[in-house]
């Protein structure tokens, strides 16, 4: 028989001693993200997933914000997070800490996200974009690096807060078998 868990049963980690933890290799940049519901979203995942950071860039609101708070549950206080006015600066500088970048998009010469396996001992970025423009084609010039999440529907289209689930999900079944 199966029981649902009660909250305390959850073993969760209260926000200092998140903060605290090893941190899984992975930041977020989030560029012109227009709904606040989305971000919120984002930053629930990132703590799922236990991300270092999450940078929002451009238009992206930023924390505190009701509907921010709506989503994210209260995951705007664990997860770590800047505001860079230009993404495009931000993308040139954690390219010069070694951080290995990937726009999260449909382009050609994707790579796909089943086919994307993450190496040992590597920081990785992933840019998700606008909501209706995507991630700006001189990110894309920038990083010369994407992966497309495969889809069969019609749309072939994810909201970002999905598209991140994935992605971090991914990742992380990957990453935890080095």
């Amino acid at each position: 028989m199966m029981r649902k868990l009660k909250n305390e049963e959850l073993n969760r980690n209260s926000i200092s001693a998140f903060k605290l933890a090893k941190k899984t290799p992975v930041v977020l940049i989030l560029d012109d993200i227009r709904s606040l519901y989305n971000i919120g979203s984002v930053f629930r995942s990132a703590d799922a997933f236990r991300i270092e950071k999450i940078y929002l860039c451009g238009i992206t609101a930023q924390p505190p914000h009701k509907d921010i708070h709506k989503t994210a549950l209260g995951a705007t206080e664990s997860v770590a997070w800047e505001y860079a006015p230009m993404a495009a600066q931000l993308v040139l500088k954690l390219q010069k800490e070694g951080v290995k970048l990937y726009a999260i998009e449909q382009v050609e010469g994707a790579q796909t996200l089943d086919s994307f396996q993450p190496e040992k001992n590597v920081k990785y970025g992933f840019i998700l974009g606008n909501e209706v423009q995507g991630v700006q084609q001189a990110l894309i010039d920038l990083t010369k690096r994407a992966i497309e999440i495969p889809q069969w529907g019609t749309k072939h289209s994810l909201n970002i807060g999905v598209a991140t689930g994935i992605v971090l999900w991914d990742f992380m079944t990957k990453w935890q078998k080095h």
